[in-house]
C-alpha cells in the first residue's frame, strides 16, 4: 500500500468519525423533538447504533496508529449542535428534524461508501468491513425516516388545521423549496467544473438545467397563492451554497467530497418535497402535490446518478492526491 493511500484511508476514517460525532450531537436532542411516538423511537434506536458507529470508527483509527482531526471532530460537534438549534426554532420542528436528518443519512451513507471504497483499495479488509455494515444501517435509517413523512407532517400541523392555516404553511413550505432550488443552483454551477469526470459533470450540468426549472414553477405556485419567495431564506441558501464552493474547491479530492455533498442535498430536497407534497394535500391543494411529487421524482433520479458516480469521483479523488493502490 502506498503511504499516500495509507493517510487517505485515515484522512477519510477521520471525516467518518468526525460525521458521526455531529449525529450524535443530533440524535440525543432529535427524540424530545420529534412530535410522534414512532419518529421518536426511529431516533432513539439509530442513536445506539451511531454510538456503535462511532467507536467503531475511533477503533480502527487506533488500530492504524492514526488519529482524528480535533479541528473536525470540534467543528462537526457545534454544526450538530447548531442543527437542533435550528430546528427547535422552527414552528414545525418535526418535519424539518425530520427533512435535515434524513439528508444526514444520506451524508452518511455517501462517506460510507467512499470509505468502504478507499479501504478495499488499501487492502484493510476491517475497515472494509467495519464501513460496510455500518453502511447497510445507515441506509435502513434513511428508509425508516421516509416510512415517517406523514407523522412528521402529522406532527407539524396538529395545532394547524383550519383552512388559513394550512394555506400558510403550504406557502412557507412553498418558500422553503425555492430556497432550497436557490441553493442547488448555486452548487451546481460549481460542480460541473469541480466534478473530476465527464460522467458527474454531466449529470450536474442537466440537473441544473432542471433545477431552474424547478425553481420557475415554485415561483409560479408562489404567485398563484398570492404570495412569493422569502429573501431572507434565499439569500441565506445562497451564502451557504458560495461557502460551499469555496470548501470544495480548497481540497485537493474535491470530487470525492463534492459528490457525497450533493447526494445529500438531493436527499435534502427529495424530503422538503415529499413533505411539500403532504402540506398541499392536506391544504387541499392537487397542482402543488403533483408538482411536489413530480420534482422529487427528478431529485431521486438525480442523486441515483450521483451515487453511480462515486467510484469515478473517487478515482479522480485519488489521483488528484497522488493516492493509487
Amino acid at each position: 500500500m502506498s503511504s499516500d493511500l495509507d493517510r487517505q484511508l485515515d484522512a477519510y476514517l477521520s471525516d467518518a468519525l468526525s460525521i458521526e460525532e455531529q449525529a450524535l450531537a443530533q440524535l440525543r436532542t432529535a427524540p424530545r423533538l420529534a412530535g410522534d411516538p414512532g419518529l421518536a423511537a426511529a431516533f432513539r434506536d439509530h442513536l445506539t447504533e451511531t454510538e456503535r458507529h462511532a467507536r467503531l470508527m475511533r477503533e480502527r483509527l487506533d488500530a492504524r496508529g492514526a488519529s482524528a482531526s480535533r479541528f473536525k471532530r470540534l467543528l462537526m460537534a457545534v454544526g450538530g449542535k447548531g442543527f437542533i438549534l435550528f430546528a427547535r426554532t422552527q414552528p414545525d420542528t418535526p418535519g424539518k428534524l425530520t427533512c435535515h436528518a434524513y439528508s444526514y443519512e444520506a451524508l452518511e451513507q455517501g462517506a460510507y461508501e467512499m470509505l468502504a471504497r478507499v479501504a478495499h483499495r488499501a487492502g484493510d479488509a476491517a475497515t472494509t468491513a467495519a464501513a460496510e455494515t455500518i453502511l447497510a444501517e445507515e441506509y435502513a435509517m434513511g428508509d425508516r425516516l421516509a416510512a415517517h413523512f406523514d407523522a412528521a407532517v402529522d406532527a407539524s400541523l396538529r395545532d394547524r388545521t383550519d383552512r388559513d392555516a394550512l394555506r400558510e404553511q403550504l406557502i412557507h413550505y412553498l418558500a422553503d423549496a425555492h430556497a432550497l432550488e436557490r441553493q442547488s443552483i448555486g452548487l451546481l454551477q460549481q460542480g460541473e467544473k469541480l466534478a473530476g469526470t465527464a460522467t458527474l459533470a454531466t449529470a450536474y450540468r442537466e440537473h441544473l438545467a432542471e433545477s431552474h426549472e424547478q425553481q420557475r414553477l415554485i415561483e409560479q405556485r408562489l404567485e398563484a397563492l398570492g404570495a412569493g419567495p422569502s429573501r431572507i431564506k434565499d439569500a441565506a441558501m445562497r451564502i451557504g451554497a458560495i461557502n460551499w464552493a469555496g470548501f470544495f474547491a480548497a481540497h485537493p479530492d474535491t470530487p470525492g467530497k463534492l459528490a457525497v455533498f450533493a447526494y445529500a442535498f438531493e436527499h435534502l430536497e427529495i424530503a422538503g418535497y415529499e413533505l411539500l407534497a403532504r402540506v398541499a394535500d392536506r391544504a387541499q391543494d392537487a397542482d402543488t402535490a403533483q408538482l411536489a411529487r413530480t420534482i422529487a421524482t427528478h431529485e431521486r433520479a438525480a442523486a441515483l446518478r450521483i451515487r453511480e458516480g462515486f467510484d469515478g469521483a473517487l478515482e479522480a479523488s485519488l489521483q488528484a492526491v497522488g493516492a493509487r493502490a
